[in-house]
Parts: structure tokens; C-alpha cells; sequence
């Protein structure tokens, strides 16, 4: 019988360098994590979306570390990875559709059940925070 009662969340946190190395460090982290949280269902398309994500802050900030940080709930999953870039200023998203690369946002946009960026909120003390939840098929197995 399952238990009706939700359990707090759980907080995960992962501070990797940023470099080539970090969006392989960033997804396998984030598949095993929530196959053992019991999310085995979200953990393919968190792994894209963390890739992602992880890329984008290696190919567009001088940030020397990459913070990555996963809220567990038991229906579903919010993940931020968050920059140090001097620039905290959330910049307007809006990929290009018709872009060669810059397809990362497009792809987070189309499978998270909600997105967004905003400033670190001190976590750390100067960048911006992407973020995107992912939530658990209440018709899957």
C-alpha cells in the first residue's frame, strides 16, 4: 500500500568545474539520482535537458564552476544549474529556431513541464539559475 502522506523534498547538490567533462559528470549524476529516488521515468530526459543546460554555461559564461542542484519530490523533479558569471542578469529566452546551434533552451522548453532563469538567489552569490521540473506520468507504471 502506498503512503498517502508526501515526504519533504530532498535536496541534492553537485559543484563541478566547468569544463568539457562537467555535462557527462552533470547527466550520468542526475540519472542515477533519480533512479534511486524512484524516477527511473523522468532520468532519460533529464539527462538530455541537464546536458543541455550544462553545455550552455561552458559555451556562453566564464563561470569556473558549475552548480547543479535537484529538489526530489515524490511526483516529480526540479533541477537548476546555476552559473558565477559577474552578469546575474537573466537574459530574455527566446531561442532561434532557424539557429546552426542554440537549440538547448528549444529542447528544455519542449519536454519540462515548466522552465525558467532567473538570478542565483545567492546560491551562488553572483550568476543566474536555469531551471526546469520534470513531473511523474500519473498513468505510467
Amino acid at each position: 500500500m502506498d503512503d498517502p502522506t508526501p515526504h519533504p523534498p530532498q535536496i541534492y547538490r553537485l559543484r563541478t568545474p566547468n569544463s568539457p567533462t562537467s555535462p557527462k559528470i552533470c547527466r550520468d549524476t542526475i540519472a542515477l539520482l533519480l533512479q534511486a529516488t524512484g524516477h527511473r521515468e523522468l532520468a532519460d530526459t533529464a539527462r538530455l535537458l541537464v546536458s543541455e543546460v550544462v553545455t550552455n554555461v561552458g559555451a556562453h559564461t566564464a563561470s569556473l564552476v558549475v552548480r547543479l542542484e535537484a529538489v526530489v519530490r515524490h511526483d516529480r523533479v526540479r533541477v537548476s544549474v546555476y552559473d558565477e558569471t559577474a552578469d546575474a542578469t537573466p537574459r530574455p529566452i527566446g531561442p532561434d529556431t532557424q539557429a546552426e546551434s542554440g537549440r538547448g533552451l528549444l529542447l528544455v522548453s519542449g519536454f519540462a513541464h515548466d522552465w525558467g532563469v532567473t538570478g542565483s538567489d545567492g546560491f551562488p552569490a553572483t550568476g543566474k539559475r536555469v531551471w526546469f521540473e520534470l513531473r511523474d506520468d500519473p498513468g505510467g507504471s
